[in-house]
């Protein structure tokens, strides 16, 4: 017996009942990029694994255990991308964008990681993106923050949160760093092993851990806030003072970091309590020094990426979604060899009139062909029999509006139809 074929766990399928609030999403947000000078740009899914071990970091969990890599046929070591920014900015070095002067680009699509499967979060998952490259001041990173804050609150995301921090200079996160690995040595007794692990290899991703002991403990630590120097601090000050004038509450998160060395300063994440627990929607920061370390120019850029599918999961809780199920303008209704020739074609000229068409390719009764109709949504059927090919005519029907009247109009008439059913 054959094996049953099904998808890989973790690589979900979306439906077609599923489609339409994605592509609300989409359609909301290519709007929102487009009104904000947000230019798109898309990089391939696959790419070669060193840029993501330079970019991401080896010492990452998800360069460490969670990216899909293999050697492919000239055996070269190619990886499913994990992420957008790297690709993007991978991309801005490789075509001379950056050359260009600044660049306020945008992406979307499916990412990659292997972890455990779990509401929200998938194997194969989906993110839009926003990259400011060659943006220096605190003014880009308040228009960004405010991007991602105005895209989420246009979709009808209840509960908003924006926690903010800053992650200083390389200098002082060097500071704070020794200031941290220092308590945090005197205190091994009370980590929990992938905190253990991470102080030899990336402490300040301990801040991020969820274990309660380990949370109890931090509360204890020293905080980056404490390392900032006064142009830090200075810096900061005109983020929030930025964020504010655009009346954007926030709250300040001081154990909100990013553990890679390329990042700086402006560090944030926006969440929702709509499903009870708070959830992380969109996070992103600064991140300066990364375009230099794959291989451009000193090139100062913030960015951040929403996840589709958490989002999607808040949106369909939600009655202020504005996705719905595509519905036909009109439904086409034939039975009989001559009706079903002709309404090929009538179908087609409608649609090339712009009205959306649904044509009923049964071939079954007209009770049965009329009842698909109405649960089809469309407005007006469009009634071929043998009847109608004697008399070279169609009937227009109306499905929806009861002070509407039937109509019989020429076969070739088509533009009648449009008139009727778009007046």
């Amino acid at each position: 017996m054959a094996e049953k074929l099904q998808s890989l766990r973790g690589m979900v399928d979306l439906l077609p009942t599923e489609t339409p609030l994605w592509q609300w999403v989409e359609a909301t947000a290519r709007d929102q990029f487009r009104r904000a000078g947000v230019l798109e740009i898309r990089t391939p899914v696959l790419e070669a694994t060193p840029l993501f071990a330079r970019g991401i970091g080896e010492a990452t969990d998800v360069v460490g255990k969670e990216m899909y890599t293999f050697a492919d046929r000239s055996d070269r070591s190619c990886t499913l991308r994990p992420e957008g920014t790297a690709s993007v900015v991978r991309a801005a070095i490789q075509h001379g964008l950056l050359s260009q002067g600044p660049h306020r680009l945008w992406y979307g699509g499916p990412m990659f990681r292997y972890e455990r499967p779990q509401a929200g979060r998938q194997r194969q998952f989906h993110q839009i993106g926003v990259e400011f490259l060659g943006f220096d001041s605190a003014r880009a990173d308040v228009e960004a923050i405010a991007l991602a804050w105005d895209l989420l609150q246009g979709l009808g995301v209840g509960g908003l949160t924006l926690e903010l921090n800053s992650l200083g200079t390389v200098d002082d996160r060097a500071r704070y760093r020794q200031q941290l690995v220092a308590f945090l040595e005197d205190h091994r007794q009370r980590l929990d092993p992938d905190s253990l692990d991470r102080l030899e290899r990336n402490p300040l991703r301990i801040l991020d851990s969820k274990h309660p002991d380990t949370q109890a403990l931090l509360a204890e630590a020293p905080t980056l806030s404490q390392a900032l120097s006064s142009e830090s601090q200075q810096r900061f000050e005109q983020v929030q003072c930025g964020l504010a004038a655009l009346e954007i509450p926030f709250q300040l998160n001081a154990r909100l970091v990013r553990g890679l060395d390329y990042y700086c300063h402006t560090a944030f994440e926006l969440t929702s309590s709509q499903l009870g627990a708070q959830a992380t929607v969109c996070g992103g920061g600064r991140y300066d020094g990364l375009v230099e370390l794959l291989g451009g120019p000193p090139t100062p850029s913030i960015g951040w990426a929403l996840g589709m599918e958490r989002l999607v999961l808040l949106l369909a809780q939600s009655e202020a979604s504005g996705a719905a199920q595509p519905q036909p303008d009109v439904y086409v209704v034939n039975r009989g060899s001559a009706a079903e020739a002709a309404a090929l074609v009538l179908a087609r000229g409608l649609r090339q009139q712009g009205l959306s068409v649904e044509l009923d390719a049964g071939g079954s009764a007209f009770g049965k062909q009329f009842k698909r109709a109405d649960r089809s949504g469309a407005g007006w059927a469009v009634v071929l029999g043998d009847e109608e090919m004697e008399r070279g005519v169609l009937r227009l029907k109306p499905l929806r509006d009861p002070a509407a009247e039937e109509r019989t109009l020429d076969l070739g008439d088509w533009t009648a139809v449009v008139a009727l059913v778009r007046p």
